[in-house]
């Protein structure tokens, strides 16, 4: 059995098309066996696109990205600015290219990576993840780890994870990247909080 952290999934390809509404909009997407959330778009994710803000000029980063939910939604707020996302899973981000197009998102960029590596040395103002729990905590900091490296001053990580999933390991991570009082839970809903860290320097 395959799970979605993997550079090339060997389960049998099962592509169906699907309707979803998120921030207001109607948006189409193709899914497919091997991704993350092959059967529509999760609780978490949504939770963080209803909730996240994006400034219309960001520079933003998706860290994660799956079939592109989270990425095309900040694109269409990000209106003058940019998205970059990333994922380790080629199908995944050949999906999100299908997704792009198939929604009219075009200031978007589409990069395999493992964690931010394909992205090393640049910065974004705003970087998002529904990090990939089952690749285990030690991915997940690091993304956390490489993100506090590639904001701008004054930039937020927005996070989603599932309490039972490592919150409270997650929550004291970040502070100790981002300082105390940098740390904030905007929301929760179902067992899932979003968190924003904001980089102060």
């Amino acid at each position: 059995m395959d799970h979605y952290y993997t550079s090339k999934p060997v389960s049998g390809r099962d592509t169906f098309r699907f309707q979803a509404e998120l921030r207001g909009r109607n948006w189409a997407f193709l899914s497919d066996a091997g991704v993350f959330s092959k059967n529509g778009i999760d609780f978490g994710s949504t939770l963080l696109i209803e909730t996240m803000e994006i400034p219309p000029e960001a520079r933003v980063l998706d860290v994660g990205c799956g079939y592109g939910p989270i990425g095309l939604s900040a694109a269409v707020l990000a209106e003058r600015g940019s998205v970059t996302m990333l994922d380790v899973n080629n199908r995944a981000l050949e999906l999100a290219k299908e997704n792009a197009a198939l929604n009219g998102v075009s200031n978007v960029r589409i990069l395999e990576s493992d964690t931010l590596s394909a992205v090393a040395g640049e910065t974004f103002d705003c970087i998002l993840t529904n990090p990939p729990i089952r690749a285990g905590k030690e991915v997940v900091h690091r993304i956390f780890t490489q993100a506090y490296e590639a904001l701008a001053a004054d930039g937020a990580l927005w996070v989603v994870i599932q309490k039972k999933q490592g919150s409270p390991s997650a929550w004291a991570r970040l502070e100790e990247l981002f300082g105390e009082g940098q740390v904030e839970e905007v929301t929760k809903d179902k067992g899932y909080r979003i968190f924003r860290a904001m980089k102060k320097v």
